[in-house]
């Protein structure tokens, strides 16, 4: 018996909603209480401190030496003044610690029940709109419906006035039809809508509503066990050691122990619970299709000439989409804050949502693809011709009679019959049907202004143009495309546009669209143009002008023969853009096995071929979009120009082919992070100094090259050789004086982040000066956790309220002075790094 399956309907949500206001109430209660309690304890307190001080003045004392009376007396006061100090001791921790967690629940408390009801709208808003979409497409199918009755009823009116020809019988033709194809749409889109809705609130109702309230049940015994912890911590402050107070205690104690989280909920979910909530049926009305002739079924696709070309296009759309649906589901961008707090992610829903949404998202996507696809297959649509006519409405005209081999009977709708591996298509008597046309550019369009051209009436079929990308392409065979300077491999375009600075600037690069590989020229003539390499159905390559057999022959001819790429863009070629000397064959570097993960792949113990010297090497995910690639390069690009012992070096990038890859020196140590766990027990305070003297010098030589790394932690420094450390990970580097951040704070390191940054997202050079006073509290805690205990919303409020780190143990005094000027809240009061290496130094120095 549990939330999930108890309280799923609407007057439960209402009792559990009235219940968590009842528990605020409470825990306002006891707040209250307890603070009049600590009151009166402490005057209480005061006061036996007085009455004692009274006890102790005896008159004519110096009569009484000796007198056991006396004495006894003297230690009755003493032990009375003991009493009043434990009282005001226990009340002063009463309010340190119980009244501060009551406080702090009640805040957690009202927190969850606003997101609760937060959800539990969202829900029954989601419910709602599956309904509405319903009964908006249903009215809008009951109005073509009635658009569809006119038009035919005008049809047949005209038809029988006006006999088989007439100008007017075709205008009034023409418009029925129109009404026809317009039902027909709506009808498809109908029973498209009720199977995508039917999925979604059968996922609503059986995953997330059941995991919703599974979490609040989770979330309340985890309140009622904070909760118990409280009242215990009464009890224990309470206890006065007296028979009278032992005995209150124990009937105290006997009351919380009577206290169970998970039996709290048995009476309430008793008392309130209800059925699972029913299903919502989505039903075809099935009175919309009374009056169509029998050719609008049920839950049923049409698949005509008045849909035919709709359903392929839906088709395509669904599929891309479904496509993209499932690498997003395969492939989820969620923050990355690392946050300990169970309660916080206990409440957090939106993973959850998220996760909800691209499911239900791909159900509705593969229902829809799979209806379509079933249609199509069962009238033989994949050997169709676009633009043929499957079934159209004959019930006012005779069907025409084409040859004695395949006149047919007519029985108000023209068939479709496969008998070899061809069809035999039977015209319509309509005059103005939909022709296919091949354009230019590939892509099939539709017209259907104007009768066929041919005398016959039958309909041309479209030619298909398949684009695809030889493996010559790729230097099999054609002259070898890599071994040009001027081709660039998979280089991301942000990239090109980077290179391409001058008119006529070009390269040839490598993309890929829509699954498929193919060949871009990118010049620089007006902004930035990128053209495709176009294949002819002989193997050749073009443009606009002549075909050649190799793309190096097409590229050389437009180079030097000075003619415009295309009429339209004008482009011409000038200076080839040859690769940077620090752009490597990805051949050439063999990967030899996974050492570890980063943010756009994994890293791998890597050795060149030319030179057997092994190396680290970080890759991209193919699958990752053209921005992610660029950000990834970035980190190559800031460290190609920098040269430093502390600073790891680039030794180049790889973007010849998939995977790209960025190759760095080889640290045999790990992480810094990693080392100083590891090494904990043979750590000493000298070779502390040397790691904050290293990683100093390292940032000193950033600051004056002005960039700004925005990530310094001890897990982004490597330990070298002879311990040596440098500073590592420049994947959020800004080569700036001033950063402002403008997409969000998703992914910065909470508790290594200067205030100013978290605050405003301004980024200078002080705020690594912040982040190095944390990497020296890691480096002397050997490794320990920042701010440890604390959520990384708390440690931001703890922070903006002026609370700072205690120095780890055998700290020199120095190093955390040098912390805490680190850690200014002003970041002009803060050291910078040029002062930092100058006083690490000089310790490190003086500790020899």
């Amino acid at each position: 018996m549990g939330f999930s399956t108890s309280l799923q309907g609407q007057s439960s949500h209402e009792a559990l909603l009235a219940r968590q206001d009842a528990e605020i109430k409470l825990l306002e209660t006891m707040r209250r209480c307890l603070t009049i309690k600590v009151k009166s304890d402490r005057e209480y307190a005061s006061t036996i401190c007085s009455l004692t001080m009274q006890g102790k003045k005896i008159e004519r004392n110096e009569d009484l030496v000796g007198s056991l009376i006396a004495q006894s007396w003297k230690d009755i006061m003493d032990s009375i003044d003991q009493t009043a100090k434990l009282i005001k001791q226990q009340a002063d921790s009463i309010e340190a610690i119980v009244v501060e967690h009551i406080t702090t629940l009640h805040s957690e408390r009202r927190r969850a029940r606003k997101i609760y009801q937060e959800e539990q709208t969202w829900l029954n808003n989601q419910f709602q709109q599956l309904t509405d979409d319903v009964a908006r497409k249903k009215l809008e199918y009951q109005k073509n419906l009635e658009m569809y009755k006119l038009m035919r009823s005008r049809f047949e009116e005209h038809y029988v006035k006006s006999g088989r020809v007439g100008r007017k019988l075709d205008e009034v033709r023409e418009k029925y039809q129109k009404a026809c194809r317009k039902l027909h749409l709506t009808h498809n889109e109908y029973v498209l809508l009720l199977g995508a809705v039917t999925e979604c609130e059968h996922d609503l109702r059986t995953c997330y509503l059941p995991s919703l309230l599974h979490r609040q049940q989770a979330i309340h015994q985890e309140f009622i066990t904070s909760w118990k912890t409280i009242l215990q911590d009464i009890v224990k402050y309470s206890d006065f050691t007296t028979d009278k107070f032992q005995e209150i205690h124990r009937r105290m104690q006997k009351a919380v122990d009577c206290v169970k989280p998970v039996e709290e909920y048995r009476d309430f979910i008793g008392k309130h619970r209800t059925r699972p909530a029913s299903p919502i049926r989505f039903i075809f009305d099935e009175n919309l299709v009374d009056d169509t002739s029998g050719k609008l079924l049920p839950n049923k696709l049409t698949v005509d000439n008045l849909t035919i070309d709709w359903l392929r296009n839906r088709l395509t759309e669904l599929e891309n989409s479904l496509k993209a649906t499932q690498q997003s589901r395969q492939n989820p961008q969620y923050p990355s804050e690392n946050n300990s707090d169970s309660k916080i992610s206990i409440l957090d829903y939106s993973r959850e949502r998220e996760e909800l949404r691209l499911r239900c998202q791909e159900k509705k996507l593969q229902r829809q693809v799979d209806v379509i696809r079933a249609a199509l297959n069962e009238l033989g649509c994949e050997e169709l011709p676009l633009g043929y006519d499957l079934s159209m409405e004959s019930s006012f005209a005779d069907s025409p009679s084409i040859s004695k081999k395949n006149t047919v009977a007519d029985i108000g709708l023209f068939t479709l019959r496969r008998n070899q591996r061809f069809m035999t298509i039977f015209r319509s008597p309509f005059k103005s049907l939909p022709i296919i046309n091949d354009t230019k550019d590939g892509t099939i369009r539709s017209s259907s202004e104007g009768p066929t051209p041919k005398a016959d009436n039958t309909l041309p079929v479209a030619s298909f143009r398949i684009s695809h990308l030889t493996t010559n392409q790729k230097g099999n065979g054609n002259g070898g495309l890599m071994e040009e300077e001027w081709f660039h491999g998979v280089l991301p375009r942000e990239e090109v546009v980077r290179l391409l600075v001058t008119e006529g600037d070009f390269l040839v690069r490598e993309t890929t669209r829509n699954d498929e590989c193919q060949i871009v020229l990118s010049v620089c003539w007006d902004g930035h143009k990128h053209f495709i390499v176009q294949t002819t159905p002989e193997g050749h390559y073009r443009f606009e002008g002549p075909t050649f057999p190799s793309i190096q022959e097409l590229i050389r001819h437009q180079w030097l023969s000075g003619l415009p790429v295309t009429s339209r863009s004008g482009a011409i070629l000038k200076t080839p853009i040859i690769r940077e000397r620090w752009e490597l064959n990805n051949d050439d570097v063999i990967l030899l096995e996974k050492i570890g993960r980063g943010n756009f792949g994994d890293v791998y113990k890597a050795q060149l071929k030319t030179c057997k010297t092994e190396v680290a090497v970080k890759t991209c995910k193919v699958t990752l979009p053209d921005e992610q690639k660029r950000k990834f390069l970035q980190e190559g690009r800031i460290l190609k120009q920098y040269d430093h012992p502390n600073i790891v070096k680039l030794i180049g990038i790889c973007v010849q082919k998939q995977p790209i890859m960025i190759v760095m020196e080889l640290v045999p140590g790990g992480s810094l992070l990693t080392y100083l766990r590891k090494n904990t027990n043979t750590i000493t305070q000298q070779e502390q100094l040397r790691m904050c003297k290293d990683a100093a010098a390292g940032m000193r030589y950033l600051e004056s090259k002005y960039c700004i790394h925005r990530d310094l932690a001890a897990r982004n420094c490597l330990v070298g050789y002879e311990s040596i450390v440098k500073i590592s990970d420049f994947g959020m580097s800004r080569e700036e004086e001033e950063y402002i951040v403008s997409d969000g704070m998703k992914q910065i390191p909470i508790k290594w982040t200067a205030p100013e940054a978290l605050n405003f997202g301004k980024y200078t050079s002080l705020c690594d000066v912040w982040s190095y006073g944390i990497l020296m509290w890691e480096i002397f805690s050997k490794g320990g956790n920042p701010y440890s205990g604390m959520s990384n919303s708390q440690a931001r409020e703890k922070i903006d309220a002026g609370y700072r780190m205690p120095a780890p143990e055998s700290t020199p005094d120095e190093i955390y002075r040098l912390m805490l000027r680190c850690w200014e809240y002003e970041p002009e009061k803060r050291p910078h790094f040029d002062q930092i290496y100058t006083v690490v130094e000089t310790l490190s120095q003086a500790y020899l």
